[in-house]
């Protein structure tokens, strides 16, 4: 569903990051509904660093992105999505949030929240970082979302 917002949003973010090297900002795209005053209590809530990625400035309102040493964009986070309606897709809980887990792109992995509104989506390269470090540390700011009835249903084992 948001598959060619997203990689075009990580081409941008990596032409940028080739440009301007590791200290510049990263080019993004906001969410339709980023002015949600809740995505302000997520963005400021943002970690400096997670998995030994550094976060980097973006462009754009209530997103968060986080690079590696070398200046490759690793990790991205875009608050203010659509929440997402049930689905099939494998849903764990990490940091205290439920995250619906999407391989389509595999080693990038995307993961959107799921019983949280507005939802925030994290797009990162499974090569480079730990989605469960980057997520169960982005979860304090994450879990400043309003809760819905939404929850995940199967748990998978371990």
């Amino acid at each position: 569903m948001f598959r060619p917002r997203l990689s075009a949003v990580l081409l941008v973010a990596a032409a940028a990051v080739t440009l301007t090297g590791c200290s510049g900002t990263v080019s993004m795209t906001p969410a339709k509904g980023a002015n949600d005053p809740a995505c302000a209590a997520v963005t400021v809530r943002l970690p400096d660093a997670v998995d030994g990625q550094q976060r980097r400035w973006t462009d754009a309102q209530a997103t968060g992105a986080w690079q590696s040493d070398d200046g490759r964009t690793t990790v991205l986070l875009t608050c203010g999505l659509e929440p997402p309606a049930p689905s099939t897709l494998p849903c764990q809980t990490a940091g205290g949030v439920d995250w619906l887990i999407d391989d389509a792109e595999a080693p990038n992995y995307r993961f959107t929240t799921y019983g949280r509104t507005p939802a925030v989506e994290v797009y990162l390269d499974y090569d480079e970082v730990s989605a469960r470090t980057v997520l169960d540390t982005l979860g304090t700011a994450v879990q400043q979302l309003p809760v819905t009835a939404a929850a995940c249903t199967e748990r998978p084992e371990g």
